[in-house]
């Protein structure tokens, strides 16, 4: 499902140094980008979400009145496909891209509220502010290594709602969302952790729970927040570190196996996570408890 983002390519042959991608389940691209002295145009048949995440005073947009600033941290950037923009970067800026089509607005909005226009106009935005925006950047992320599959969950969901949020705000359709009351049924919700504890060592995304409540992404997410008091991302990395707990405690199993049976590709990756939750790593976990 992979495809090729024209702006993340322009970007490459420019200045602009690439610190981290990952392409999502979904065919959606994120990138984290370091920029300094570099002029860049870029024009695509895909949209991007850009948010400033660090530096970006002296970041220059071109407009018909001249070269104008207003970057800096937490600002956003719209730019939709086909739209032409160009960028004189005169000093350091960090930044997060998200990249996606069309088809994938046209998914959301047919999950969450069950209808879709022919297409989706997006508003240009410049050195924009936007609390939500910033929250879930910040939150979802910037705080998660995003080559771990553990994290595919979290991923997945930020940019579901992200996408959500720019139909609602920052298209020609702005429809309101859907209301949602009440959490899942006890039988759906017993299924849906039963599907988490067997799928533990997966890389599970919010589509593969939201799969088994035969649910959109939005409802399923709503419903077992309201069920559980806490976000599928959460519960599901919550059930990651207590197994793990376990098979440390209790089994002589490696901590890499371990790691691996918890969803987590990289031992060292796992005993982070594992030592921020805990309180210790697993290995000194396993030597008090010997």
């Amino acid at each position: 499902m992979s495809r090729t983002y024209g702006t993340f390519e322009t970007l490459r042959q420019q200045n602009a140094v690439l610190r981290d991608t990952v392409a999502l389940n979904s065919g959606i691209q994120l990138a984290a980008w370091f920029n300094q002295n570099d002029t860049v145009t870029v024009q695509s048949d895909h949209h991007t979400l850009s948010l400033y995440v660090a530096d970006g005073y002296e970041s220059y947009h071109k407009t018909p009145h001249g070269w104008k600033n207003g970057g800096g941290p937490d600002r956003f950037c719209l730019m939709p496909k086909e739209s032409e923009s160009s960028w004189d970067i005169r000093d350091n800026l960090s930044f997060v891209h998200l990249y996606c089509t069309d088809e994938h607005l046209r998914d959301i909005g047919e999950k969450i509220w069950d209808r879709s226009p022919a297409s989706f106009r997006l508003d240009e935005k410049t050195f924009a502010s936007d609390d939500k925006i910033t929250a879930l950047y910040r939150h979802f992320l910037l705080d998660c290594d995003w080559q771990q599959q553990a994290n595919q969950l979290a991923l997945s969901s930020a940019s579901t709602l992200l996408m959500t949020h720019l139909i609602q705000h920052y298209t020609n359709v702005q429809w309101q969302l859907p209301k949602v009351t009440g959490g899942l049924a006890p039988f759906v919700l017993r299924n849906v952790l039963a599907f988490v504890e067997e799928n533990l060592a997966q890389p599970l995304t919010l589509a593969d729970l939201a799969q088994q409540a035969a649910l959109s992404e939005y409802h399923f997410a709503r419903m077992f927040s309201q069920s559980m008091n806490m976000a599928p991302h959460q519960y599901v990395m919550q059930r990651r570190m207590e197994k793990a707990q376990q098979l440390v405690r209790h089994t002589a199993m490696s901590l890499t196996d371990i790691a691996l049976s918890c969803g987590f590709s990289s031992a060292s990756h796992f005993s982070n996570r594992f030592k921020s939750s805990v309180g210790m790593t697993p290995s000194q976990l396993r030597a008090a408890s010997q």
